[in-house]
């Protein structure tokens, strides 16, 4: 059975349309004598990770929580951990021209995150918060990606059934969920296949 082309892209904010420099992150544990990804491991640690984009807790609070486990005094915790995160990443422009590409098009093109509170304001300081149709955030919908309840949420935000609706992350995990809740979705790892992506939703025609 021959599947109905995409009418709508989703596509993931980090490691995909945003990319992120590990120069600042480094030069933080380097300054604090912190081991190098401490940061990012304490910070992904299921147990505040999961209610930070699940919307349980604010995004202050779940860095108050990473400040609290790190080997230094309190004070100086929360300092590295703000000046870590002053550094918010910076838009992937070949991914950027894709998306703005898709939209020239005629198709409607959904950011679908697994975020915080914060994702509002990094949209508008990268520039990105008038380049898609409609911002799905797990902190907002309170339901988080693989779980099928994000991905129908996802299908109403953006106005398409599943069917027809291509799905593009990083996250092996978030490709499998989508699939199962009947997306086309691929796994991106960079740029190379941009032209598969450009056919599957019909963007190479005439």
């Amino acid at each position: 059975m021959t599947r109905e082309r995409a009418q709508a892209l989703l596509i993931d904010l980090d490691g995909v349309l945003r990319r992120w420099d590990p120069a600042p992150m480094i030069a933080v544990e380097v300054e604090h004598g912190l081991k190098p990804a401490a940061l990012l491991e304490t910070s992904m640690s299921w147990d505040i990770y999961r209610p930070a984009m699940a919307g349980e807790i604010t995004d202050a609070e779940w860095m108050e929580l990473v400040a609290s486990r790190l080997p230094l005094d309190i004070e100086v915790a929360r300092a590295a951990v703000a000046q870590w995160q002053s550094y918010r990443g910076e838009p992937d422009p070949e991914v950027l021209a894709f998306v703005r590409e898709v939209r020239a098009a005629g198709r409607k093109v959904g950011l679908a995150t697994n975020a915080t509170d914060r994702l509002r304001g990094d949209l508008d300081a990268l520039g990105l918060a008038a380049e898609v149709d409609v911002v799905i955030s797990s902190w907002e919908i309170k339901t988080h990606k693989p779980a099928p309840e994000f991905f129908e949420q996802a299908c109403e935000l953006i106005g398409f059934p599943a069917k027809v609706v291509l799905f593009i992350d990083d996250d092996e995990r978030a490709v499998r969920g989508a699939r199962a809740s009947g997306l086309a979705a691929y796994r991106w790892s960079g740029p190379e296949h941009l032209d598969y992506l450009r056919k599957a939703l019909d963007l190479q025609r005439g």
